[in-house]
């Protein structure tokens, strides 16, 4: 009996070493994420805390300025400037648990902005209370109060539907590379094109029904602020998942081990689950890591949810995040058919 464990283990130790694509992604995927963490969260340390500051200098919100109060020499929290223009957008975002507390510093105001269910709002209403000088007026959050579960919401159920449409998709395809199942497809008529369709309809389905539910059934406890149409979320839906099906057929057109298969999937997954505001804004972030986040298809699905959900926004106000879903998933599409090996020799 040792012998055969031997000699199936043996066999399968040798098999991955001469598949020098997977060893070396086992090698190449760890570094690469150091390193491109190290980037994203390079630095002094992320701060605790972000507060918008509207003052009559605008630059002198940048730096700690006890001239306009002394609360902006607190340490460990992100001060950044909001112009005068944008005030109703900022405090929607203090709604949104984008922003921790707003200030309006400019003559004549003296007010401040936080969300009353927000942990991070009530500890900086003490310290601002704390601080001395002048003595600033709580203003309520205009428009209903957006809890936590509903900002994060599209983000749990978004980051399950990458997974589930990357890899149920990807590593299907390569199984049916690696067993000859494709090899025997090419056989019949069957186009590479009208496979790929088959594949990305059938896993779009699935997808769509199972998220549904999960919705549904999450939000008959939970009471989710949903200001705009449930029709709309669905369009969205459909849109991402449809992005993100092709784009995991792409991954798999054509590579033939599942080694390497999940080592490719794994790289596009986890940039976009720290880049893509799955649990947090990206809001206050490096503006480089914010241009990056644009070229992940999860950033625009969840940003045109979020913004149905909580802003009431309809088809025009996404409209662009529709577009570049859609040009995104004609790309992937394209080169993916064109692209697409039945064999794996």
């Amino acid at each position: 009996m040792m012998q055969r464990i031997w000699a199936t283990f043996y066999a399968r130790c040798l098999e991955y070493v001469r598949d020098r694509s997977a060893l070396g992604w086992n090698f190449i995927l760890p570094v690469a994420l150091v390193f491109g963490l190290a980037f994203v969260f390079s630095g002094e340390g992320k701060p605790l805390f972000k507060v918008g500051v509207i003052a009559d200098n605008v630059s002198a919100t940048v730096a700690p300025n006890a001239a306009l109060h002394p609360f902006l020499q607190t340490q460990h929290i992100d001060f950044y400037s909001v112009p005068a223009t944008t005030v109703e957008a900022s405090v929607r975002k203090v709604g949104r648990h984008q922003t921790d507390m707003l200030l309006d510093l400019r003559a004549g105001q003296q007010h401040y902005w936080i969300n009353s269910d927000s942990q991070n709002g009530y500890v900086l209403e003490k310290l601002l209370q704390g601080s001395g000088g002048t003595t600033l007026a709580k203003q309520s959050v205009q428009g209903e109060e957006i809890r936590y579960v509903d900002w994060v919401v599209p983000g749990i159920l978004g980051m399950n539907v990458m997974f589930s449409c990357l890899f149920g998709v990807g590593f299907v395809i390569v199984r049916y590379r690696k067993s000859g199942y494709l090899k025997r497809l090419n056989a019949t008529p069957l186009s590479a094109t009208e496979f790929l369709l088959a594949q990305v309809l059938s896993r779009l389905s699935l997808i769509t029904l199972a998220t549904t539910i999960v919705f549904t059934g999450t939000n008959l406890f939970m009471h989710f602020t949903v200001e705009g149409s449930y029709w709309h979320l669905l369009l969205v839906l459909m849109v991402g998942a449809f992005t993100l099906i092709t784009l995991s057929l792409l991954v798999a057109a054509r590579v033939s081990s599942e080694e390497l298969a999940g080592g490719l999937l794994n790289l596009l997954t986890w940039p976009m689950m720290v880049l893509s505001g799955v649990w947090f804004s990206m809001e206050g972030t490096n503006p480089v890591m914010q241009w990056v986040s644009q070229l992940s298809p999860l950033t625009h699905m969840l940003t045109a949810a979020r913004a149905i959900m909580l802003d009431g926004a309809n088809l025009a106000d996404i409209s662009g995040h529709l577009g570049v879903l859609v040009l995104m998933s004609a790309v992937f599409l394209v080169i993916g058919a064109l692209s697409f090996k039945w064999t794996s020799d």
